[in-house]
């Protein structure tokens, strides 16, 4: 990589981490601790609280991926974030489930992750997008990592409420970033006007909006449950780190020793496909151990997925900057958060209705449903070659 890549990816991946982790942060006490406000013992609810965010996202991530497209990365991605901080605001204030949902629903309307992916698109080669994409997502798995051990001592000391004020002000330094040190986007050409219709227009790309949607909206639909499990197999909710990090951290391991070599020699699509048969196999797993896990089994599964779901979250927004026409890559990726950010808001919502009226049997055979279903879609992709400059 070049230094001017390097600085790029640097730069934009401290934009997700900052802004991550706060959101982080939140989610492995949210559905405990939010059922301290009125109204929150409701799972239906909780569940609701968590995946707006997702909705929100889902609705903004085009308009603002095709306004990065037509009047500047930076420009919109700081209007995001000053949205997102807000939303951050709002959820330290609330004193009721009702006004939590809101303060998330604002948060999600900061929908920056496809004007900072495109911008990242931008300043870098074909040779080294994974790699820097790669980057993103390991800063985003280490704040995961970060937030599971940092989360239960923080929410001890200043609340939920606390936790969300942290995050507008991670929020406010990511915005810091983006002025002073995310190096000058590439002069600005304006979007074609089908911009819009020429992505929707390309099997390749949908292939990996679909699956983009099935991996997080598994994800968060886990999420709703894994933390109760890991109770119940006697771990208490402040020492869940303790499962976390060690599976997060060796994912990394796994990831770099596997996933840039085996793409350097052909195999992107072989990795690819492997990966979703992981997270399938993991949704069987915790489908079969049922209501009475093992702590060991649950932290070897956990290991599992993150080794999956790391490799995935590298590939697809490479792939996806990849195959997409630069003067419409905005667009492109607003498209692809877009399912990526209702994949949040459906696990989260659907996974909280599926766990009270269907348990948890109901909520892994839809997870297992769904990857399932995403191997068959994702079987005929072929990968683009790497344009060399």
């Amino acid at each position: 990589m070049t230094p001017l890549e390097v600085r790029a990816s640097l730069s934009l991946a401290s934009i997700f981490a900052l802004r991550m982790l706060g959101l982080f942060l939140v989610l492995p006490v949210f559905a405990l601790e939010a059922a301290r406000y009125p109204g929150g013992d409701d799972p239906a609810r909780v569940g609701l609280a968590m995946g707006i965010y997702g909705l929100t996202q889902g609705i903004l991530q085009i308009p603002f991926g095709m306004a990065s497209d037509r009047y500047g990365r930076k420009r919109v991605i700081l209007i995001g974030l000053a949205v997102f901080a807000l939303g951050s605001v709002v959820a330290a204030l609330a004193s009721t489930l009702e006004v939590l949902i809101a303060g998330r629903a604002l948060q999600g309307a900061g929908a920056v992750s496809a004007a900072v992916t495109a911008l990242l698109a931008d300043q870098t080669r074909d040779v080294v997008r994974t790699k820097a994409m790669a980057l993103v997502g390991s800063s985003i798995g280490l704040m995961f990592a970060l937030s599971l051990v940092l989360a239960p001592l923080l929410v001890t000391w200043m609340g939920l409420s606390g936790l969300f004020a942290l995050t507008a002000c991670l929020t406010l330094a990511g915005m810091a970033v983006v002025v002073w040190w995310v190096p000058a986007e590439p002069e600005k050409k304006d979007a074609a006007r089908s911009g819009l219709l020429e992505v929707l227009r390309m099997p390749a790309l949908l292939r990996l909006d679909v699956g983009v949607f099935v991996l997080h909206a598994v994800q968060l639909g886990m999420w709703v449950a894994v933390p109760t499990l890991l109770v119940q197999a006697g771990l208490p909710s402040a020492a869940h780190w303790q499962v976390y990090l060690p599976a997060v951290l060796l994912s990394f391991v796994v990831m770099g020793t596997t996933l840039f070599p085996l793409e350097r020699r052909g195999y992107l699509r072989a990795v690819f496909l492997a990966s979703i048969g992981l997270i399938l196999l993991v949704q069987l797993g915790l489908l079969w151990m049922g209501s009475t896990p093992s702590l060991w089994a649950l932290a070897a599964l956990l290991l599992v997925f993150f080794c999956g779901f790391n490799v995935l979250e590298a590939t697809q927004p490479s792939l996806a900057s990849r195959l997409a026409p630069a003067h419409v890559r905005g667009a492109a990726l607003g498209v692809y958060n877009t399912l990526q950010s209702l994949g949040f808001f459906v696990g989260g919502a659907a996974g909280g209705w599926l766990l009270k009226h269907q348990g948890l049997a109901g909520l892994f055979w839809v997870c297992s449903a769904a990857m399932a279903a995403w191997l068959l879609v994702a079987w005929p992709m072929r990968t683009p070659a790497l344009r060399k400059p």
